[in-house]
C-alpha cells in the first residue's frame, strides 16, 4: 500500500498558531495531528471545567480550525488531535457547528472512555491513557476529523496507520514502529532542531529561528522516515531523532496500550537531506493494565525572592530567614522551601550583577497562611531587616496549586468507544488475557569494549554528549547520548549513576535508575521524586526539569583528549 505521510501541528496547548496552515499549505501531507494535552494541561482544563461545565477542551483547536478546515478539505487531510481534553464529545460539536456556520461538509468523530473519575474520588480528574484503535475506528468509518481526549501521544499516529493499513491488534511490529514515529512527532519541532543540545553547531539549513514541524513517512511494514516539509525552518538528523526518542521515556520497553515498543531495536540512519529512517523496531504485547493520569488540587502556594546585594550575602539571607520564620510562627505554613542562588559577581559593574536571589516557597491547604500573612510579613520588613532590602516583585496573595499522580486500571475495566459522525457507538475490545504481558524490566545489554588508557582533560560533558531531559509526575527522565562510537565507549562505563549523582548533587539523595540503550550510543537516566508533587506544584527552580540535562552537560569531569 502507499506511504502514509502523517505530520504534527502541535506540541502542547499553547504551540505554534500558524503551524496547522504550514502543515498543510507546506507539501504533501495526508493526515495532520495536533496534541495538546500534557498532565498540567488537564489540571488547567479540570479548573476550566469547574468554572464552566460546558469546558474542558483546547479552545485554541477550535480557532485554527476555523482558519484551516476549509484548506483540509480541499486538500484531502484528515485532521486528528487530542484537543478534546476533559470533554470530546462538546468539542466534536462544536467543530460540526463551526463546520456549519463556514459551509464545510466535513464529518466529525470522536472517542470517548478516558475519564475514569467516578474511580478516584477526590480527584479533579482522573484519565485513562487509551491506544489508537479508537482512533482508527472513526477513520475507516470515513471520520474526517477526530478529536479525542486522553489517549497517549502516539496513539494519534497508531490509530491513522492502523486504519491506512489495516492492521489489528497482534501485529506488534507494525505497532510499534508507529509508536516509535508517533513519539518522535508527537513534541513538534522538537524532532527538527527545537530545544536540541547541538543547536550552535551550525551549518548549512540549519536556521532554528522558526523550525518547521516533523512528518512522518509511514510504510506498510511499520518502518518510516522522519522529515519535513520542504524548505521550511529548522533539520532533521539522527541526533535531533535520537534527542526526541529519548525524551520522556524510561527503560528499553516502552509500554502503551497497544504494544510495547523495543526502544533498543529502534535503528537510525542518515536517508538524505532532513531525512531520518527508523527501521528495526520490534513490539510485544502490551501490559493488562492502562496507565492513568489523576490530578487534584493540592492546596495553595505563594512565593517571594528577596534580592540581597553586595557583600555579607550569606549573612544577610540568614537573618532574613530569621525574620521571617519569627514571623510565621503563630500559624506556619504547611511546607517552607528556601532556595538562595548566587547570581552575584564580586567587584560588579552593574547593580544587577551584583545581586543575589533568596527564593522563599510556602505551600499550605488554607490560603490565608501563604497569602496575607505571608505578603504582611515580607513587607513589614522593608525598613528593618538587611541593608538594600528589597523584593523581586510584591507578593501576591496565594494561588491554587495541583498534584499529579499516576495511576493503574485493568484494561478490560475501561470501555474504549467510538463515536462515529453519524452518531454510532463502536465499542473497541480490551486485548484479551493471552494478548497482554506484564512490563518487567528488558534484560541489561553488554556495554561496548572500554575506550584504552590515554591523557584526559577537564571539560565540559556536553563537548561529546548530548542530552534532553522533561517531567513524567514527580519523576525526571535524562536522556544522554553520544555522537560517535568512540564517545559512546567512553560514556556508557563513564556515567554511572553514581557519577551522575555526583555531577547532579540535587540527585544525591534520590533513587537514579539507568537505562542503556547501546543502538541509540544513549543512557536514559530516570531520577525519581526530584520535581516533588509534579509540574503544577512547583516544587523546583525548573519545575518539569526541562534544563536538568544541560545542567548534567554543563558539569566538567576528565574526558579522553582523543574525543576532544
Amino acid at each position: 500500500m502507499s506511504v502514509l505521510r502523517v505530520g504534527n501541528a502541535s506540541g502542547f496547548y499553547g504551540d505554534r498558531f500558524d503551524a496547522l496552515r504550514e502543515m498543510l499549505t507546506g507539501g504533501e501531507l495526508d493526515v495532520v495531528t495536533g496534541d495538546y494535552l500534557a498532565e498540567l494541561t488537564m489540571l488547567i482544563l479540570g479548573r476550566d471545567r469547574l468554572k464552566d461545565p460546558a469546558a474542558g477542551y483546547a479552545r485554541t483547536f477550535l480557532r485554527q480550525l476555523e482558519e484551516c478546515l476549509g484548506l483540509a478539505h480541499e486538500r484531502g487531510v484528515r485532521i486528528v488531535a487530542n484537543a478534546g481534553g476533559l470533554n470530546p464529545a462538546g468539542l466534536a460539536d462544536a467543530v460540526r457547528e463551526l463546520a456549519d456556520r463556514i459551509g464545510i461538509p466535513v464529518r466529525v468523530a470522536h472517542v470517548e472512555g478516558d475519564d475514569v473519575g467516578p474511580r478516584w474520588p477526590g480527584s479533579l480528574t482522573a484519565h485513562a491513557y487509551l491506544g489508537g484503535f479508537g482512533i482508527a475506528a472513526c477513520l475507516r468509518e470515513g471520520a474526517d476529523v477526530v478529536v479525542t481526549g486522553r489517549v497517549t501521544d502516539a496513539a494519534l499516529v497508531t490509530g491513522p496507520a492502523a486504519a491506512h493499513f489495516g492492521w489489528r491488534p497482534r501485529e506488534y511490529d507494525r505497532l510499534a514502529g508507529a509508536v516509535v514515529a508517533g513519539h518522535v512527532l508527537e513534541c513538534g519541532t522538537q524532532a527538527t532542531g527545537g530545544n536540541y543540545a547541538f543547536f550552535a553547531d551550525g551549518g548549512a539549513g540549519r536556521d532554528l529561528r522558526r523550525p518547521g514541524f516533523p512528518l512522518a513517512e509511514i510504510h506498510e511494514d511499520g518502518s518510516c522516515v522522519i522529515t519535513k516539509h520542504p524548505g521550511t525552518g529548522g533539520f532533521v538528523d539522527v541526533g535531533t531523532v535520537t534527542a526526541q526518542l529519548l525524551y520522556e521515556t524510561g527503560g528499553a520497553r516502552y509500554a502503551g496500550p497497544d504494544v510495547t515498543a523495543r526502544l533498543d531495536t529502534v535503528r537510525l540512519t542518515q536517508d538524505g537531506p532532513d531525512r531520518v529512517r527508523i527501521d528495526g523496531v520490534r513490539g510485544e504485547a502490551p501490559p493488562p493494565a492502562l496507565k492513568v493520569g489523576r490530578t487534584r488540587l493540592g492546596g495553595f502556594r505563594n512565593e517571594v525572592v528577596f534580592v540581597l546585594t553586595g557583600l555579607d550575602i550569606e549573612a544577610k539571607a540568614a537573618l532574613v530567614r530569621e525574620q521571617m520564620t519569627d514571623a510565621l510562627a503563630k500559624s506556619p505554613p504547611a511546607q517552607v522551601r528556601w532556595e538562595l542562588v548566587r547570581t552575584d559577581r564580586p567587584d560588579a559593574d552593574t547593580e544587577e550583577t551584583a545581586g543575589a536571589l533568596l527564593r522563599l516557597v510556602v505551600r499550605d491547604p488554607e490560603q490565608a497562611v501563604v497569602g496575607r500573612a505571608l505578603s504582611g510579613a515580607a513587607v513589614e520588613l522593608a525598613l528593618a531587616s538587611y541593608p538594600g532590602f528589597h523584593l523581586l516583585a510584591p507578593p501576591g496573595k496565594g494561588s491554587p496549586y495541583g498534584v499529579f499522580e499516576a495511576s493503574s486500571v485493568p484494561q478490560g475495566d475501561v470501555e474504549h468507544v467510538a463515536v462515529l459522525h453519524d452518531g454510532r457507538r463502536l465499542t473497541v475490545p480490551a486485548p484479551p488475557a493471552d494478548g497482554t504481558r506484564p512490563l518487567e524490566a528488558a534484560p541489561e545489554p553488554g556495554l561496548p569494549e572500554p575506550l584504552p588508557p590515554g591523557p584526559v582533560r577537564r571539560a565540559p560533558l556536553g563537548l561529546v554528549a548530548g542530552a534532553r531531559s522533561g517531567d513524567k509526575g514527580g519523576d525526571a527522565n535524562l536522556g544522554v547520548w553520544a555522537r560517535t562510537d568512540e564517545a559512546w565507549r567512553w560514556l556508557a562505563h563513564e556515567l554511572t549513576t553514581d557519577r551522575l549523582r555526583e555531577l547532579l548533587p540535587e540527585c544525591r539523595t534520590l533513587t537514579v535508575t539507568r537505562h542503556v540503550l547501546p543502538r541509540l550510543r544513549a543512557l536514559n537516566f530516570v531520577v525519581e521524586g526530584v520535581l516533588g508533587e509534579g509540574v503544577a506544584a512547583r516544587h523546583r527552580f525548573d519545575p518539569q526539569a526541562k534544563a536538568l540535562g544541560e545542567w548534567l552537560r554543563s558539569r566538567c569531569l576528565d574526558i579522553p583528549e582523543a574525543l576532544l
